[in-house]
C-alpha cells in the first residue's frame, strides 16, 4: 500500500434522502445538536454568492500547493458528492479556480471545500456553485503529487471520513459522521421547529424570558438596585 500516494475506494456514503433533509436545516442548528464540538474552523468561508452545500464527502489529502489529486477526485466523484480537500491549510498556492469549479459543476458535484486557497475569486463569488475555502491567492498550483483520495482527513480538528455528510452555509462547514446522521437529523429537525415557534413568539411579543433571571439566580449572580 502506497501511503501518501493512493486512490482508495469509498465503501459507504450518506443516502441522498438524508442529504435532502439536511439541506433544509441551518448549519448552526445542526452544530448545536452535536454539542457545538465540531467545526471546520472560522477560516473556511463561502466564496460563492450564496446557497447551501450538502452531500457525501469524497475526501482528498494533498501536499500543500499541489492539486493533481484534486483533479482526479473531480473526475471520479459521483453526482451529488462534495469534494473536500485537506491542503494542510496552506494559503500559498491556489488549489482550485474557475475552470475546475466549472468542471465540477458540469459533472453534477454538489460543491467544493478547500482547506487551502482558491483563485478566480471574482468569478466564483459571482456564481452560486458552492465553494468554501480558507483563503484566496492568484498564485497557481503544482501538479506533481503526492496525495490520497478517500482517506480520513482533518480540517482544523474536524475529522472527515469518506462518505460522511458535509453541510455548509453562511455560518461555515460541518461534518456529520455517517453513523450519526439519522440521530443528528431527528434532533436538528426538532430544534428547528422549536426555533420557528420562538421566532413567532418574538414577533407577537409573547416570548417567555424567565429563564434568564432563573439562570442568573442559579449561578449566584448578585443584582444590585
Amino acid at each position: 500500500m502506497a501511503i501518501g500516494f493512493q486512490i482508495c475506494k469509498r465503501v459507504r456514503k450518506v443516502d441522498a434522502s438524508i442529504v435532502a433533509k439536511f439541506r433544509e436545516l441551518p448549519v448552526a442548528n445542526i452544530s448545536d445538536n452535536m454539542s457545538r464540538m465540531s467545526a471546520g474552523g472560522p477560516s473556511l468561508r463561502p466564496i460563492h454568492r450564496g446557497g447551501v452545500l450538502a452531500g457525501p464527502a469524497l475526501t482528498v489529502k494533498t501536499r500543500p500547493g499541489d492539486n493533481l489529486m484534486v483533479h482526479k477526485a473531480i473526475d471520479i466523484a459521483d453526482p451529488g458528492d462534495v469534494v473536500v480537500v485537506d491542503g494542510g491549510g496552506d494559503l500559498t498556492n491556489a488549489l482550485i479556480g474557475e475552470l475546475m469549479a466549472a468542471l465540477a459543476e458540469r459533472r453534477g458535484i454538489a460543491g467544493l471545500v478547500v482547506y487551502g486557497s482558491i483563485r478566480d475569486h471574482d468569478t466564483l463569488h459571482a456564481g452560486t456553485f458552492p465553494v468554501f475555502a480558507a483563503g484566496v491567492t492568484h498564485r497557481g498550483p503544482y501538479k506533481d503529487g503526492p496525495g490520497e483520495i478517500n482517506v480520513p482527513i482533518a480540517i482544523d480538528g474536524m475529522v472527515i471520513e469518506p462518505g460522511d455528510l458535509i453541510v455548509g452555509d453562511g455560518d461555515g462547514i460541518l461534518c456529520v459522521p455517517f453513523e450519526a446522521a439519522d440521530e443528528v437529523l431527528k434532533a436538528t429537525e426538532a430544534k428547528h421547529q422549536a426555533e420557528i415557534k420562538q421566532l413567532a413568539a418574538i414577533k407577537e411579543g409573547k416570548l417567555d424570558r424567565a429563564w434568564v433571571d432563573a439562570t442568573l439566580t442559579r449561578l449566584g449572580c448578585r443584582i444590585h438596585g
